[in-house]
């Protein structure tokens, strides 16, 4: 399964990574519900052209996008990116600590028909 990771600029600048990528490598929290072979094609936050982020993850072949669990708790446009990734991807709203989430519940397992 090829799938992306988008996280809060604003966190990237003082955060390492570090839960997103444990909770991957260990298949926890919210990466246990892979049983094959996961691939991480990207890793980025959601400044900058997100429609061209959105581009390139296509061009990648990637199917699920993981929204980290800092973008859950600290974005007002949390829905918002959920509903738009969703179009193209299977986005799972959060990547580790709880599902639930302190502010928000977690949004996942999302997937818009292109029609709707």
């Amino acid at each position: 399964m090829k799938i992306g990771i988008l996280v809060r600029e604003d966190t990237m600048m003082k955060c390492t990574g570090k839960g997103c990528l444990n909770a991957l490598l260990q298949r926890k929290d919210a990466f246990a519900r892979y049983n094959g072979e996961i691939e991480l094609l990207t890793f980025t936050h959601t400044g900058g052209n997100l429609n061209r982020k959105i581009e390139k993850m296509l061009e990648a072949g990637i199917k699920s996008v993981h929204i980290s669990s800092c973008l859950r708790a600290k974005s007002p446009e949390y829905e918002t990116l959920t509903k738009t990734l969703s179009v193209n991807f299977t986005v799972v709203g959060y990547t580790h600590g709880s599902e639930a989430g302190v502010r928000n519940s977690s949004l996942h397992d999302i997937k818009h028909d292109i029609n709707d």
